[in-house]
């Protein structure tokens, strides 16, 4: 995989922040959402193909963010819930248009983004100069920090 920089994992959570919104929340009322899933759930094979490609998506974002493989598969139970549920006639679309199956998936995306910290450099070298003890410093010091996580390896 090529070599990532904190501009890049940065890029990603902005990119999963919009397909939350898109999907899930265009339109708001309270603690309720509608975005294009919920619309195109009613549009046979449209609906299903939307919700599978913005799936597909957030798993390569995922992917391409190092995400643990607890993580993938928070993400993939989500958006198989959120297709599984469009596939039903009526009843399924009506618990489609509300189940927000993109914006937890890219949550649980974003939650992982957020607790880690990220090394521009790869783990031989911050281990060969020392720095790798630095950065378990920096993780244990901060409660919000779960993992450490070398773009370049």
């Amino acid at each position: 995989m090529a070599k990532r920089t904190i501009s890049d994992i940065e890029n990603i959570w902005s990119n999963v922040e919009g397909i939350k919104k898109l999907s899930d929340r265009v339109i708001g009322f309270g603690p309720f959402g509608v975005g294009m899933d919920g619309l195109l759930t009613w549009v046979p094979i449209v609906g299903t193909v939307y919700t599978v490609g913005t799936g597909g998506w957030l798993m390569w974002q995922g992917l391409r963010a190092k995400a643990t493989p607890a993580t993938l598969a928070r993400m993939a139970a989500y958006m198989a819930v959120d297709a599984a549920t469009g596939t039903v006639p009526i009843a399924g679309d009506v618990v489609d248009t509300f189940f927000p199956g993109q914006l937890l998936a890219a949550g649980a995306l974003q939650k992982h983004i957020e607790s880690t910290h990220w090394v521009e450099d790869s783990e031989a070298n911050a281990k060969a100069s020392g720095d790798h003890d630095r950065h378990l410093e920096t993780v244990q010091a901060d409660k919000k920090l779960r993992r450490i996580v070398y773009l370049h390896d």
